[in-house]
Parts: C-alpha cells; structure tokens; sequence
C-alpha cells in the first residue's frame, strides 16, 4: 500500500488521539446514561446491576489489554492498533441495538476487547517515535483524547440524552469504522524500534523488573478505580447532593477538561522530572480534593474542586501510562503496559460496583469521596515505591527520525 512521505511523530499522535478520543467517549458516555438506563421501561435496573453492566467492558479490557500488549510486541504496534479500533467499534452497534439487560452486558464486554488493547498499543507507538525529551508529553497529548472523548461524552449527553435516549449516544461509538480505520490503514507507520529489537516478554517476570511491574498494576489499580468510578456515579452523586441532571451532568464535564489540563501539565513535568514523583504527588492531591467534594461551598468552588480532582485522578492515569512505558525497554514495553493496565482494569471494574454497592446501601456523596480518596494514598504508595531498573535491564533508546518512520511498515 502505498505511504505518505515525510511522516513525523505528530501524526502518529493525531491518529492515536483520534483513536482515544472515542476510546474515552464509548467508555465514559455510560455514566452519562446511568440515569437513562435507571428509568428505561421494563428493564427495571437497579444501581448495583446498572453498576455491573458498566463493569463489564471493563473486565472485556482486562483480557484485551493484557493478550493485545503481549500480541503489539509479537507482531507489532501497527497491526494490533488497527485491529482493536476496528473491534470494539463494530461491537458499539450491537451494544447501541442491545434489546435488553443482558445482551447490553454481552456486547459490552466485547467491546472491551478492543477498549483495552488501544491502550498500550498506541502508547509503544508514540513512546518509540517521539523526541525522547518530549516522550511523556507526546504520549499526553494523544491519551489526553480519553478525557476529551468525556468532555464530548458530557456535552452531547447534556444535550441529546433527554429527547433521544441513550441508543443514540452509544450508536455514536461506531464512527471509527468509517472514519479513523481507514485512516490508519492508509497513513500509520509501524514502529522502527518493534522491527530493530527482539522480543523479550520473558524478562518481565524477572528480579526487580517483575516488582515494578506489580506496583505499576497497583497504581493502575487505583488510577483506573477513581477514573471509572467517578465517571459512572458522579453525575448520580451529585443528583443525590440536590442538583438538577444538567448541573449534575455540568460536573462530569468538569471533571474530564480537569483531567485533560492536569495529564498534560503531568506529563510535561514528568519528562523534566521524571514520572515517578509526579504521578505520586497527583495522587495525594486527588486524595486531598476529593475529601473537600464532599464539604459544602459555593457551587464554583465545587466546580473548581471536582476540576483539581479529574487533573489529579483522569489527569494522574495519563502521567500513569507514561511511567510505565518510559521505564521499559521496547523489547516488552507493550507487554508491560498491557500486563499493568489489564491488571489495572480490575480497578476500573470495581470502581462502578463499589459506586454502586454504596448508592444502593444508601451512601451518598461523602461515604464515596472517602472510599475514593483512600484509594488515591495506595496509589501514591505504590507509584512511590517502584524500584529503578538495572542499566543493563533499561538501554538507552534512540526514536526514528521521520524519514524512516516514512519507510516503515
């Protein structure tokens, strides 16, 4: 097939930003049609199922994540890229066409296949071809399309929800298939890194590198339960706080442009500092703003609070991400990254069923923030501790210039 010449990095990005802005958006747009799917005639869901029923993509994402990265290392970034986009798009129709309850599960879940392999795809990719003084901010710029794909999850729901029900807002999810694989069929290099070293999946299992790699599934852990729960039961939360849907919904929205603002000014200080302390101080200030959620104040400073805590908790799981692929060598950075986020995803799982368990108990707003806020100190406690690989474990990587991204693949 033929290429396009003089291909640089920003268009790797642009095509994984385009792929994790719908990535965001068919993940996030659930919690927007929790209260949707709470009053849809003759399901009668209750919000512990609603909350399973949202968990269930996310366990979908455990399997692609972990099977996809180990795949992205064997036959490459390029292919499995494609592969997963395709996937869960497709998979959005039958979820959008769900006649009841339990198909809506069904193709959920097989929808997270391909949520969870884009992930650690599209980030090798980036982190292999990027400047590496500008590794970390590169790989934000494209993951910043999941709090993106929120904030568009927000908006249209705000506006569409009410007069045309959440079969609308889920059909959306099938855009890529006729937009960005094409797209990345025509214009997406493979990595040069994936065609000059050999596979070593073997070594993450070893030593100090198999440590790291168990703290890093802590982290993620935690990233992904405070990014999945708050998504799925904020709006739901701050109903039961006394705000109208639309100032309930107006949060989410909030919370998502915070988590956009805060992985990339995350992630810029990570290349000059490293991810290690940054990612933990994150999630100590996640801790701390999501404690002050629960106090009552002016509706702006609410507003405000909830915009720190999507910077230090969506934001924080972008700066997360980052961490981990900067700290493997190309040799099984995608394993790494799926084995870490899939590990993670049990987090993301039982975000929503811890969110939903405490609503159904008849916790409101500040039982959930505290349980939220604990989560974050273990994160920090685990982003804190992962041991420094050992040199000869870590070489030293040197991306592509752009005219032999042109000529790869």
């Amino acid at each position: 097939m033929t290429r396009l010449p003089g291909r640089s990095p920003w268009l790797v990005v642009a095509l994984g930003f385009a792929a994790i802005v719908f990535d965001g958006y068919d993940l996030i747009v659930y919690g927007s049609a929790v209260p949707a799917l709470l009053a849809q005639p003759g399901w009668g869901l209750t919000p512990t199922e609603v909350g399973a029923i949202g968990s269930y993509a996310l366990l979908g994402m455990l399997v692609g994540a972990i099977s996809a990265g180990w795949l992205t290392d064997l036959l490459g970034r390029r292919r499995l890229f494609i592969a997963c986009l395709a996937w869960f798009s497709l998979m959005m129709l039958g979820v959008a066409l769900a006649p009841s309850p339990e198909l809506l599960g069904v193709f959920r879940f097989l929808a997270g296949l391909g949520f969870g392999g884009i992930a650690p795809t599209a980030i090798a990719l980036v982190i292999e071809v990027a400047p590496v003084a500008r590794r970390n901010l590169l790989n934000a710029v494209m993951l910043a399309g999941f709090p993106v794909g929120g904030v568009i999850a927000a908006i249209l729901a705000v506006n569409l929800l009410q007069p045309y029900g959440f079969r609308l807002l889920f059909g959306l999810g099938v855009l890529p298939l006729v937009t960005l694989v094409p797209l990345a069929m025509w214009l997406l290099p493979e990595s040069p890194q994936f065609r000059r070293v050999r596979t070593r999946t073997a070594d993450l299992l070893r030593g100090g590198v198999a440590t790291s790699a168990l703290l890093f599934a802590v982290a993620n852990f935690c990233g992904f339960l405070l990014v999945f729960g708050l998504n799925t039961w904020l709006p739901q939360l701050m109903r039961l706080a006394g705000y109208n849907l639309g100032s309930a919904l107006s949060f989410l929205l909030a919370l998502n442009v915070g988590g956009v603002i805060g992985g990339l000014a995350g992630s810029a200080l990570a290349d000059r500092f490293g991810g290690r302390w940054v990612a933990t101080i994150l999630f100590v200030v996640a801790a701390v703003s999501l404690g002050l959620i629960a106090i009552p104040m002016p509706t702006v400073l609410t507003y405000l609070v909830v915009a720190v805590a999507g910077a230090a908790s969506v934001g924080n799981q972008i700066v997360v991400y980052g961490y981990v692929a900067t700290h493997y060598p190309a040799g099984y950075r995608a394993t790494a990254l799926g084995f870490t986020s899939g590990i993670g995803r049990l987090g993301a799982a039982s975000g929503p069923l811890i969110g939903g368990f405490l609503v159904t108990a008849g916790f409101g707003l500040g039982m959930n923030v505290a349980v939220f806020a604990a989560v974050s100190v273990l994160g920090a406690v685990a982003s804190a501790l992962v041991p420094r690989l050992a040199t000869r474990a870590a070489p030293v990587e040197t991306p592509a210039p752009p005219e032999q991204l042109a000529e790869a693949a």
